[in-house]
């Protein structure tokens, strides 16, 4: 079966589950049973084959992560560097989680003093999934998002000043100011969206990956081996869209792969009282194509996982479905007082940090020191600091601007007979809300 392409150098037999099946149980215990569920409060260990009678056909189909890092062919000689990045490598992927930090840091600050409006969700514990995955793309790859998006944009190489202004509603934006914080887009980076609804970014990828195929099947492109990346949550994962293009990916054989950034909590609901089965990982089978799970808190794993994945898309291999376990150390938005979790689990995570993690890793094998760090945290206090400067100092959008991008034919609705557009008649708003 095509879907069991995966190496065994990187991927290992599946997890064995270790929550009970009594939903009282799993409700009375949640935190308790939250530190099991995929591994994610301890390593990640080596346990036997899952043997649900469901997937005992398909397990040859069916991998999960394990010790990514010590299955890096360990038995080799000696003399062999065993280190899964170079320094340049780290270098990079720390300057990466720490803009992603920095910046959500900084938009919490702008919200609270009123340069920002409407809901804005901070990614804050979760930059290993955006870091890890996004930066093993070309440019030509495409990646779509979803309210959580603006680390993904910045992982994609969307400029901060042009992310920042967009989130001011500044004309200097990415959008112009018209999409917000829940809508970045970028054409020149092939970013295709944030998507305020869940579920609705999939079928955007999917289209995306399909048309990396036809072009090269088709059109004869054989250059053409772009890959598209489709982010989205845990919440999202018992939405119909998310099976059926699911469906379609592997009927097809497309370049895609969908990342699912479970962080536990669908807004206030538990992940572990909203589906049947937890393991999101396990649904990828079942459509013919790998499911991976792998700890979200950890970017070399991630990236593991994420090199394998890209590889098989540009191969011509088809989809994989992975599944990130991380954790969201803000509320679902900044409006959230979030009461809901217990300070317990939130304690636990924060304890888990991701960019702690990689400076350790980094340190412990004497691919940066602290000075080089140091340097690189400073570089991006300087260019947030900038972000926010230029976007406080860019003009907002002209009132003609307002209907611009809304429809086909604006002549049809957004410009009167006069040739002047209506929004700009003083008459235009009222008995409706002032623009």
């Amino acid at each position: 079966m095509a879907a069991s392409s995966f190496s065994a150098t990187h991927f290992l037999q599946p997890l064995n589950s270790t929550r009970s099946t009594d939903k009282k149980t799993l409700l009375g215990n949640q935190l308790k049973d939250s530190f099991f569920f995929l591994g994610s409060a301890q390593k990640l260990s080596m346990k036997k084959p899952f043997s649900s009678p469901h997937s005992q056909r398909r397990s040859k189909a069916v991998v999960a992560v394990s010790e990514v890092v010590k299955d890096k062919k360990l038995k080799a000689d000696s003399a062999v560097s065993n280190l899964l990045i170079t320094k340049d490598e780290g270098l990079e992927l720390y300057e990466d989680m720490v803009l992603g930090r920095a910046f959500e840091d900084m938009c919490a600050q702008m919200y609270y003093r009123g340069k920002m409006f409407g809901f804005v969700h901070l990614y804050n514990g979760q930059e290993a999934v955006s870091t890890g995955f996004i930066k093993l793309l070309k440019k030509e790859d495409s990646v779509v998002s979803t309210y959580r998006d603006h680390v993904h944009a910045l992982s994609k190489g969307v400029p901060a000043r042009q992310v920042m202004s967009e989130l001011f509603g500044k004309t200097t934006g990415c959008c112009r100011g018209q999409g917000g914080s829940m809508h970045m887009f970028s054409k020149e980076h092939n970013v295709l969206g944030g998507f305020a609804f869940i579920g609705e970014g999939i079928p955007v990828a999917t289209g995306a990956a399909f048309t990396s195929k036809y072009r090269r099947e088709v059109l004869k492109e054989a250059d053409c081996d772009h890959v598209t990346m489709a982010f989205f949550g845990d919440g999202t994962c018992n939405n119909g869209q998310f099976f059926e293009c699911l469906n379609m990916a592997a009927l097809w054989k497309l370049p895609i792969i969908f990342v699912v950034e479970n962080n536990l909590w669908a807004i206030g609901m538990s992940h572990l009282r909203a589906t049947s089965d937890p393991e999101i990982w396990k649904k990828g089978p079942a459509f013919g194509m790998p499911g991976v799970h792998v700890d979200g808190m950890d970017v070399l794993k991630v990236r593991e996982v994420a090199k394998e994945a890209v590889a098989r898309a540009r191969r011509g291999d088809g989809p994989t479905l992975v599944e990130c376990e991380t954790y969201r150390f803000r509320g679902h938005s900044l409006a959230d007082p979030d009461e809901l979790r217990d300070p317990a689990e939130k304690n636990h995570y924060a304890a888990r940090d991701p960019i702690s993690a990689l400076k350790k890793y980094m340190f412990e094998n004497n691919l940066a020191s602290e000075a080089e760090l140091k340097t690189i945290d400073k570089k991006i206090d300087e260019l947030v600091e900038e972000a926010v400067e230029f976007a406080d100092e860019s003009p907002h959008p002209v009132r003609s601007q307002l209907l611009e991008n809304v429809f086909a034919d604006p002549k049809g609705f957004g410009i009167g007979p006069d040739g002047r557009y209506r929004c700009e008649d003083p008459k235009f708003t009222e008995g409706t809300a002032h623009v």
